[in-house]
C-alpha cells in the first residue's frame, strides 16, 4: 500500500495524472494533491507519503528549491520530476537529486505507468526482507536509476557476477526470458561548442538533455535506459530492451528510431551526435560485448565522409574500412616539426603537418578512431618536446582533454576540416610555450639571425620568422642588424645568396637553373635578373667571362 502526492500549481496537469494512472494496479491506495511547494512541503509534514510528483516550474517554492529541502529533510521519499523540454536549465537539481525517473509534458498514459512502476518497484525492493544486500544498495543509491547504472556499467565492464548479484536482474528486466538487449553509444561531436553556448557550460545538463531525447523517442520501441560514461565526457550509453522479435527486426528498428533521435537533438538543441549500435541479446550478460560493438561502428566511422550527425552499426563500418597502413603516425615528423618550432617558424610546421593531412584526405578510409589515435599521439609527442626545450609542466596538457579545454582548445570536431583546424590549433598553443621558454632560457644575441641566414640562405626567409621567435618589433630587429653588421636583413641574404652564386657558377657542371634552385629562387629568369642587377651582369655573362681569364 503506497501513497503518492502530486506537486504541481496547473490543475489540469493534477487531474490528468489522477485520470491516467493506474493506481489500483500500482498498488496505490492514495493519491494527494498540493498547489505548490509551500503546501507540498506542509502535506509531506502531515502525510506518511512514499512518492513525490514534482513539478519544477512552480510560483512561490519552485522544483529546484523543492527539491532540495527534500533532499535535506525527506531523504527516503523518492521522487518523479515532471518537466518540459524547454525547462532543461531549471532541473539542474533533479540530475544531483534522488529521482526515480523525469516526465514530460505533456504527461501520456504509457509513460506516466512506466515511471509509477519504476517507483514501485523500488519501494517494493526496499521492504524485501530476504534480500540485505539490495535493502542495503537501495539505501546508499536511493535512485533506481543510479542503481540500474551501476548494474548496466558492471556488466559492460565485465565485472558483473551472476551469482553475488543475481537478485539484481529484474531490475533491468534480466529475469524476463523474452527480452532482448542492444548496447547504443552516443558520441557528442560538438559537446564543447554546444555546452557553451546553450547549456551554461554545465555538461551534466547537457547529457541529461540527451538522454532525455533519448529515452523520450525510443519509448514507443524500446524500453530505454541512458546514461552518461563515466569514462568519455562526450559519450552517452544507452541500453535499449525489447520484448520479443527477431535480431533483423530490432536492428532496423533501432537504426530507425536512432535516426530520429540525431534529428530531434539537432532541432531542439544544435547537438550533433554519432551514434553506435550494437548487437541484441536475450543474455543481458552480451550488453557488454554489444557495447563494445557499438563504440567500434562510431570508431569506424570515415571522418573524410562525415559532415555532421550519422548513425551507424559495426557490419557497415566493417564494410567500409579500409586495410590500415602505417601513414598515419606522425612520429616520423616530428623531428622536423620540432626544428621548425625551435626556430620560431610555425609557418613551417603547420606545412608539413597540411601535408600530412593531404595524405589522409587522399586515402581510402580516415576513421573517427584513426583521428582519435593521431591526436592522442600528436599531443604526446608534442609534450615530450616541450619539456625537452623546457617548457613548464604547468603550462602543458598532460591529461587528455580535460587538460586541453584548460588551455582554451576545444577538441570538437565533426568533419576532415574541423580536425585539421584543432590540430593547427594545438600547433600554435606549442609554438607559443616553446618561444616563451627559448626567449626565457636563451638570452638574444643579434648574431644568431646572421647564423642563420649564413646556413638558410636558400630557405625563403622572413623578418617575422626571427620577430616571432625572440618576441621583438620587426622595426627593432632591423635596427640591431643593421647597426651590428653594416646591412639590412634582406640585403644580407641578398648578399650571401650572390657571393654563393659565384662560387656556384664557377662549376662550369652546373647549369644556371639548378644554381637557381640551390639558392632557394624558384624562377632562373628571376635568378638571372637578381644577380645583374647585383653584378651589372647576368650569371652566364660572368660564367663566360671567369673562364675566359
Amino acid at each position: 500500500m503506497y501513497r503518492v502526492l502530486i506537486i504541481d500549481d496547473e490543475e489540469p496537469l493534477r487531474e490528468a495524472i489522477r485520470i491516467l494512472g493506474d493506481w489500483k494496479g500500482l498498488d496505490v491506495v492514495e493519491v494527494l494533491e498540493a498547489t505548490d511547494g509551500k503546501v507540498g512541503l506542509a502535506m509531506l509534514a502531515e502525510h506518511k507519503i512514499d512518492l513525490a510528483m514534482v513539478d519544477m516550474k512552480m510560483p512561490e517554492l519552485n522544483g529546484i528549491e523543492l527539491l532540495q529541502i527534500i533532499e535535506r529533510d525527506y531523504p527516503n521519499l523518492l521522487t518523479i520530476v515532471i518537466s518540459g523540454y524547454n525547462d532543461f536549465e531549471y532541473t539542474r537539481q533533479a540530475i544531483h537529486s534522488k529521482v526515480v525517473d523525469y516526465l514530460l509534458k505533456p504527461v501520456n498514459r504509457h509513460e506516466l505507468n512506466q515511471s509509477l512502476r519504476k517507483a514501485i518497484d523500488v519501494l517494493e525492493a526496499k521492504r524485501k526482507k530476504d534480500s540485505e544486500f539490495i535493502n542495503r544498495n537501495i539505501t546508499l543509491n536511493m535512485s533506481l536509476p543510479r542503481l540500474k547504472e551501476k548494474v548496466y556499467l558492471s556488466i559492460i565492464e565485465r565485472s558483473f557476477k551472476s551469482k553475488n548479484n543475481e537478485a539484481f536482474l529484474p531490475l533491468i528486466g534480466a529475469d524476463d526470458s523474452g527480452n532482448r538487449f542492444t548496447a547504443v553509444v552516443l558520441r557528442v561531436l560538438n559537446l564543447e561548442q554546444i555546452r557553451k553556448s546553450r547549456f551554461h557550460e554545465d555538461t551534466d545538463l547537457l547529457q541529461f538533455a540527451v538522454a532525455n531525447v533519448m529515452d523520450e523517442i525510443t519509448g514507443d520501441h524500446f524500453t530505454a535506459f541512458s546514461f552518461a560514461s563515466p569514462k568519455q565526457e562526450r559519450e552517452l550509453i544507452a541500453i535499449l530492451t525489447m520484448k520479443g522479435g527477431y535480431a533483423d527486426d530490432i536492428a532496423y528498428r533501432s537504426m530507425h528510431q536512432m535516426n530520429k533521435v540525431t534529428t530531434t537533438l539537432k532541432e531542439l538543441f544544435g547537438i550533433v551526435v554519432a551514434v553506435g549500435i550494437g548487437h541484441s541479446s536475450p543474455d543481458a550478460l552480451e550488453i557488454a560485448s554489444s557495447y563494445e560493438a557499438a563504440k567500434a561502428a562510431i570508431s569506424g566511422i570515415d571522418l573524410l565522409k562525415l559532415k555532421g550527425a550519422a548513425v551507424t552499426s559495426i557490419t557497415e563500418t566493417t564494410a567500409a574500412a579500409a586495410p590500415k597502413d602505417n601513414n598515419q603516425s606522425l612520429t616520423s615528423r616530428i623531428l622536423i616539426i620540432r626544428n621548425a618550432l625551435e626556430l620560431g617558424n610555425v609557418h613551417n610546421a603547420k606545412a608539413i603537418l597540411s601535408e600530412y593531412v593531404k595524405k589522409w584526405k587522399s586515402s581510402d578510409h580516415f576513421s573517427i578512431g584513426d583521428a582519435d589515435r593521431a591526436l592522442h599521439e600528436f599531443v604526446i609527442l608534442l609534450n615530450d618536446m616541450a619539456l625537452e626545450l623546457g617548457v613548464s609542466p604547468e603550462e602543458l596538457p598532460l591529461t587528455g582533454d580535460h587538460a586541453l579545454r584548460a588551455i582554451g582548445i576545444s577538441t570538437d570536431f565533426a568533419s576532415i576540416e574541423q580536425y585539421e583546424q584543432l590540430l593547427n590549433h594545438i600547433l600554435d598553443y606549442y609554438s607559443g610555450q616553446i618561444r616563451n621558454a627559448l626567449t626565457t632560457n636563451q638570452p638574444f644575441e643579434v648574431g644568431d639571425i646572421k647564423s642563420y641566414i649564413d646556413n638558410h640562405y636558400f630557405e625563403e626567409i622572413k623578418i617575422s620568422m626571427f620577430s616571432d621567435k625572440y618576441f621583438l618589433s620587426r622595426e627593432y630587429l632591423m635596427k640591431l642588424f643593421k647597426q651590428q653588421f653594416g646591412f639590412g636583413i634582406h640585403e644580407y641574404v641578398q648578399k650571401v645568396r650572390m657571393e654563393k652564386a659565384k662560387e656556384l657558377l664557377a662549376d662550369s657542371n652546373l647549369k644556371i637553373q639548378d644554381i637557381s634552385e640551390m639558392l632557394g629562387y624558384k624562377d632562373k629568369n628571376y635568378f638571372s635578373k637578381a644577380f645583374r642587377n647585383y653584378y651589372a651582369v647576368s650569371p652566364s655573362e660572368y660564367r663566360s667571362a671567369n673562364a675566359d681569364s
